[in-house]
């Protein structure tokens, strides 16, 4: 590779990840400040806003959870770099926890051991998908336990159709109140099995917002979506106010004619990430 490795770069991108919100958040902030009108969810916002200016400004990370590191890696198959890959993320988070610094976030499921580097069975999660070409794309999502606590799989029956999976969204964004520190992020999948509902839904928040699906019925329900749970009134932080959501993407898999799994990932405010791709020729972007 040239000039810096590949861990290298993910170091850097762990850090801007857990130091610098992305612009299209920071703006969808800014307009949710604008048109706030409860003066307590407005108060929110400004708090918000001003964290953000501080962890950019000062270089440390925006919330005291930064969260599970999770990674979504698109490889060109053709890449010379395929076995470098795992070994370089998992160094990277290791190097990153201990500088930037991370907060320790992997712990055993049956006796609480934390190895104190944000490793253990699994982790740093990887999902793969083998793609075209010489290139590869590494998407990087800290995960919030908060946020996460309140996704959720519905597995409806299929003759709800498109009005049970609005009526499932919303009451259940609804119904996480405060918890997940709105104004959030909602990630909505559709289809599949179980499992792919629930993957769906994750890609989903990669999304920028105020992008729209492509298709025009699936874009559609993501404004309808978002504009039904912000009439709840549930508001920033759960104090009141019409910005309980800055944007709701939907992706959708076909499903088993039983089955119609739905997943509810649900993202807080900080909706950090950051990508590096790795182009054949050893060159590495960090954005």
């Amino acid at each position: 590779m040239r000039d810096r490795t590949l861990k290298d770069a993910l170091v850097e991108a762990l850090k801007r990840a857990a130091t610098i919100l992305p612009a299209d958040v920071v703006r969808a902030l800014e307009r949710a400040q604008a048109s706030e009108t409860s003066p307590l969810g407005k108060a929110q916002l400004d708090a918000i806003l001003k964290n953000v200016g501080i962890a950019r400004d000062g270089v440390i990370p925006m919330c005291q959870d930064t969260g599970l590191q999770t990674f979504f890696v698109e490889a060109g198959i053709d890449s010379p770099f395929l076995h470098a890959l795992r070994p370089a993320i998992e160094a990277a988070v290791v190097e990153a926890t201990a500088t930037i610094p991370l907060r320790p976030n992997t712990v055993h499921p049956f006796s609480g051991a934390n190895p104190g580097d944000n490793t253990g069975r699994h982790m740093p999660y990887v999902n793969w998908d083998l793609v075209d070409g010489d290139a590869v794309s590494i998407t990087l999502l800290p995960k919030g336990g908060g946020s996460e606590n309140m996704s959720a799989l519905k597995m409806l029956p299929p003759g709800v159709g498109i009005r049970g999976i609005k009526t499932a969204v919303v009451e259940h964004v609804i119904g996480c109140e405060g918890k997940p520190c709105p104004p959030t992020i909602i990630g909505v999948g559709i289809g599949g099995g179980a499992d792919i509902a629930l993957k769906l839904g994750k890609r989903a928040v990669l999304r920028e917002i105020g992008s729209r699906h492509p298709e025009e019925t699936v874009a559609a329900l993501e404004a309808e979506l978002l504009t039904l749970i912000n009439m709840s009134g549930v508001g920033p932080m759960g104090v009141g106010g019409v910005n309980t959501v800055l944007a709701v993407h939907v992706e959708y898999a076909y499903r088993h004619p039983a089955s119609l799994p739905l997943g509810i990932l649900v993202q807080c405010w900080a909706d950090r990430r950051a990508r590096v791709r790795l182009l054949a020729d050893g060159a590495i972007e960090v954005s």
